[in-house]
């Protein structure tokens, strides 16, 4: 026998187990709209208008917004991600949960390297874009109304969902649903870098105790850091899905040819408006939400690590 570590026992996974990440992604999906919501809606904004010479800058969009709307502008549209977000995030998440147990033979206690931690974050990515298409455009359609009273376009989510099957056919919630899987693709690198990160901050050791972090702090500030990473990456691509899902219907622009209308407009700088917000709230909505998701699938497997 080698004098290596000897694997865990195997723990093989209960129906319990594959279906807590679910549950736990409906609390996810909460503290999402909570936290960073008016985030959201200055950086839509800056992403559509900031080329128009509607606002100087993420600050000017934010002050404009409470000054000419009121501060409860900033939570427009949020009635559907108050569902959306839910369901969004209970189905990444509890995919997530389910392609990491695929990937480990149902065995919980075999170790994922971090390239399975990113195929099974990219399966989850994919598995959510069904989802979150129909969820986006309507929450972006809302989020871009500015007039209010009668000179409102459209009167609430239901009526931006009847006006995109009018257009576009049965399948119109899900119009910009090829430009949804590419931003979803990035899960893989929000997923891969979380185990990253993870596994670095475990490493590390308390001022005062010099024992390790306490679980609940490496998912926080791994979900932080692992978001950051994947707006960084994921920004320009999410700009052009945003400007795609959101121009004029009939849409006039393909969107694999957005990257090029958004180049030749507006040059490189076009794939980073609205960035500075959607940087900012990226590590306290995500953290926030994968400390959730985390606490929560741990109490709802009967779990005893904290």
């Amino acid at each position: 026998m080698s004098g290596g570590v000897a694997p865990a026992p195997a723990q093989m996974a209960t129906t319990r187990d594959r279906m807590a990440g679910f549950g736990a992604g409906l609390a996810s999906g909460a503290t999402k709209l909570l936290v960073g919501h008016p985030f959201d809606t200055v950086k839509i904004r800056c992403q559509i208008e900031g080329g128009h010479g509607r606002f100087r800058g993420p600050l000017d969009c934010l002050a404009s917004t409470v000054r000419n709307e009121g501060a409860r502008a900033l939570y427009k549209g949020a009635s559907i991600p108050l569902v959306g977000w839910a369901a969004m995030d209970a189905v990444q998440l509890g995919s997530l949960s389910n392609y990491r147990l695929l990937l480990q033979g149902g065995n919980k206690n075999h170790e994922l390297s971090h390239l399975q931690h990113g195929l099974a974050g990219l399966g989850a990515g994919w598995t959510v874009a069904m989802v979150a298409s129909p969820v986006e455009i309507i929450k972006m359609r809302l989020q871009m109304q500015y007039a209010g009273g009668a000179a409102r376009q459209y009167r609430g989510p239901a009526d931006v969902a009847r006006h995109l099957m009018r257009t576009y056919g049965a399948f119109g919630l899900w119009h910009g649903l090829p430009a949804t899987l590419a931003q979803r693709s990035f899960f893989f690198f929000l997923w891969g870098s979380y185990d990253v990160y993870s596994k670095w901050l475990r490493t590390l050791h308390m001022p005062r105790s010099g024992r390790p972090p306490p679980e609940k702090l490496v998912n926080f500030m791994a979900g932080g850091m692992a978001a950051n990473t994947f707006w960084t990456l994921c920004y320009p691509v999410d700009v052009v899905k945003n400007r795609y899902m959101t121009q004029p219907d009939p849409s006039a622009i393909p969107f694999r040819r957005m990257f090029a209308h958004v180049f030749r407009t507006e040059g490189l700088s076009g794939f980073f408006r609205g960035f500075v917000p959607s940087f900012i709230r990226s590590f306290p909505t995500n953290a926030s939400a994968i400390f959730v998701w985390e606490s929560t699938v741990r109490v709802l497997r009967g779990e005893s690590r904290v």
